[in-house]
């Protein structure tokens, strides 16, 4: 065993003296995830303490899983989960799928000066600072705005549109597609333009139209891309866009709106409970690294693509 240690310890000295520039420029992404991202994680503890800023983390007293089991007891657990798994379950029904499929609209598209101008239009929401984009939204939404001229045209009755329950999920999910398609087709067609033009060549001497050369040679060559960037997005499930939900949401909605990600921020900041907030953000963390362990598990299995 010390032989084999020793013979792999002698293999990373030789590629750092090999790469040593590489590795020389990659110590300040390397300080920075020390320093902001792995150095706070000590203060993880305070989950299970009953933490006062007075006595500081090491000096508050220990109490075990009492945050835990007081969340998984307490009123709002049903709500929050049902709320971030439902968001986080329309987001990959719906905004996974949207940049695919526009990439292979675009894809299709072969006049340059059409495809570039497109190109250009949709990126740009994805630069629009989310506050920008949710007060456009609210404003859109109004019992005045946009959306209700429209439907006020074709008889209905207008109303506030963002302090019904029951459309807070359209609204963020189809403004959040809006926003990023876009900018979120980059990868796939740059997965695209990878593709060999003699793959398409032969499949168009077979007799095969645009729709059969898309199915049978364009999404079976983007799909590791596919994969890998579906296992980050199930990686992130518990993880709903804390910002957006927080800039939306209002009391009249809160049934519906209220997330993990908006509770810890109440509890934590509002409420100064930073023992119990710590340990629902835990919670939330753990659920996370399982589901992209499983994940990644199961694509190797079924598809031998994986992120490790």
């Amino acid at each position: 065993m010390s032989a084999t240690m020793s013979k792999s310890w002698n293999q990373v000295k030789k590629n750092f003296v090999r790469h040593r520039s590489i590795f020389i420029m990659s110590l300040p992404v390397l300080i920075y995830y020390l320093i902001f991202y792995y150095g706070p994680m000590y203060g993880v503890i305070i989950a299970f303490k009953d933490f006062s800023p007075k006595l500081g983390i090491m000096g508050s007293k220990w109490i075990g899983f009492k945050h835990f089991t007081d969340f998984f007891s307490s009123y709002y657990f049903i709500r929050l989960i049902k709320n971030t798994l439902l968001l986080s379950f329309y987001s990959i029904l719906w905004s996974f799928p949207a940049p695919i499929i526009f990439a292979l609209l675009l894809n299709e598209v072969k006049h340059e000066k059409f495809k570039k101008g497109v190109q250009t239009i949709t990126y740009m929401p994805h630069f629009i600072s989310l506050v920008v984009i949710v007060g456009l939204l609210k404003d859109f939404v109004v019992t005045d705005g946009l959306i209700n001229d429209i439907i006020a045209f074709f008889g209905g009755e207008r109303s506030n549109l963002l302090i019904n329950p029951s459309l807070f999920r359209t609204l963020y999910i189809s403004s959040g597609i809006w926003q990023s398609v876009g900018f979120g087709s980059i990868i796939y067609l740059a997965a695209i333009s990878g593709i060999s033009p003699e793959l398409y060549e032969a499949a168009v001497i077979d007799g095969a139209g645009r729709w059969k050369q898309m199915l049978h040679i364009t999404l079976p060559s983007i799909a590791p891309t596919i994969i890998i960037l579906f296992i980050l997005q199930i990686g992130n499930l518990m993880n709903v866009g804390f910002e957006k939900v927080l800039l939306m949401y209002n009391d009249s909605i809160l049934e519906t709106a209220d997330v993990i990600s908006t509770f810890v921020y109440r509890k934590g900041l509002l409420e100064f409970n930073y023992s119990y907030s710590a340990a629902v953000g835990l919670f939330n963390s753990i659920i996370n690294c399982i589901l992209l362990v499983v994940a990644n598990v199961t694509s190797r299995k079924t598809s031998e693509t994986s992120l490790w």
